[in-house]
């Protein structure tokens, strides 16, 4: 299914191949037997229906492909760190670098072993403790309902939709089952790298982590990531074109913690995994690509994601490499 957003496209042989790439992977997908497991540590998406599958692209030239359930909401969990990061990025510039590495961890997402080594100073920013470190950023100086509130506002803004909100359900079993994120934020406070209390800290982490999303709305959000910074519809600017590449390649180096490498491996696209089973992935100058299917491989990455990724970054030839 294509449906058109102003301006046409001219390519049809584009959108001829795309609508073929994923209606194969659809039915590929459909027959799968091992779908991987539902993150069932977090209990609203422990009932999550592993048989579902949807997929989204939006095109720089305004058309946006569809598969399976792209219209069904979902959890967007760590996806939503890339628009965390954005934000914080324009509040403090690259002094955000003093506080979040930028190298892959190569441990699990909420890992505490590499804080030990390195004095509290979290890999990157898309770990769990690098992204708490962000949230304590974008709360400084504010309330944590303005805070929540701005991250919401952000995301609609770029998915040009007022109808993305947050399930307070699942910001509330974030809280209460969050103990190794608590850890998390209690040793950062140790090294100072919390300027606030830990407890606003996490109520804005866990309320980003719960925003709710369709492929469809995913995909057009991440398509400033997918233009040099810009809305590709409108042409107004989002972020510089450097810091859009500097996301996209923290996104391909660390978007999927340590099954980083081998996605940049076997699909070689700019890309952030959440735990409710979907991923953003960027074609830089071509497309935004948002994939959800529950289940989960051992790393806490979309299983049938990867695989419908790899496939359709095979079949349309945009890896980076």
């Amino acid at each position: 299914m294509v449906v058109y957003c102003p301006p046409p496209s001219k390519d049809i042989d584009l959108h001829a191949r795309l609508d073929d790439a994923l209606a194969t992977i659809l039915d590929l997908m459909t027959q799968r037997a091992a779908r991987g497991h539902v993150a069932n540590y977090i209990p609203p998406l422990a009932t999550v229906d592993p048989t579902k599958f949807g997929i989204a692209v939006a095109l720089n030239d305004g058309s946006l492909h569809v598969a399976g359930d792209a219209d069904e909401p979902f959890s967007i969990q760590s996806i939503s760190k890339v628009f965390s990061l954005t934000l914080a990025l324009g509040l403090t510039g690259d002094a955000l670098w003093q506080r979040v590495g930028r190298e892959p961890s190569g441990n699990a997402f909420n890992s505490i072993v590499q804080l030990e080594h390195e004095q509290g100073i979290p890999r990157n920013p898309f770990i769990n403790s690098g992204a708490i470190v962000v949230a304590d950023i974008l709360l400084s100086g504010r309330q944590p309902r303005e805070t929540i509130g701005e991250i919401l506002r952000f995301v609609r803004f770029l998915a040009d939709d007022e109808t993305i909100s947050i399930d307070p359900a699942v910001a509330s079993a974030e809280r209460a089952t969050g103990f190794r994120n608590e850890a998390l934020a209690n040793y950062m406070k140790s090294f100072n790298n919390l300027r606030n209390h830990p407890g606003p800290v996490l109520g804005v982490y866990y309320h980003h982590c719960a925003i709710t999303m369709t492929c469809r709305q995913l995909a057009c959000a991440g398509r400033f990531l997918a233009s040099n910074g810009r809305n590709p519809l409108t042409g107004r600017p989002i972020v510089a074109p450097e810091r859009a590449r500097r996301i996209n390649a923290l996104m391909l180096t660390c978007g999927h913690y340590d099954g980083s490498g081998d996605f940049a491996f076997t699909v070689g696209l700019p890309s952030k995994s959440g735990v409710g089973g979907g991923i953003l992935a960027i074609v830089p100058g071509t497309a935004a690509i948002a994939v959800w299917s529950p289940g989960l491989n051992t790393q806490g990455n979309s299983l049938l994601g990867i695989e419908a990724l790899e496939i359709l970054s095979r079949h349309m030839g945009w890896s980076v490499f």
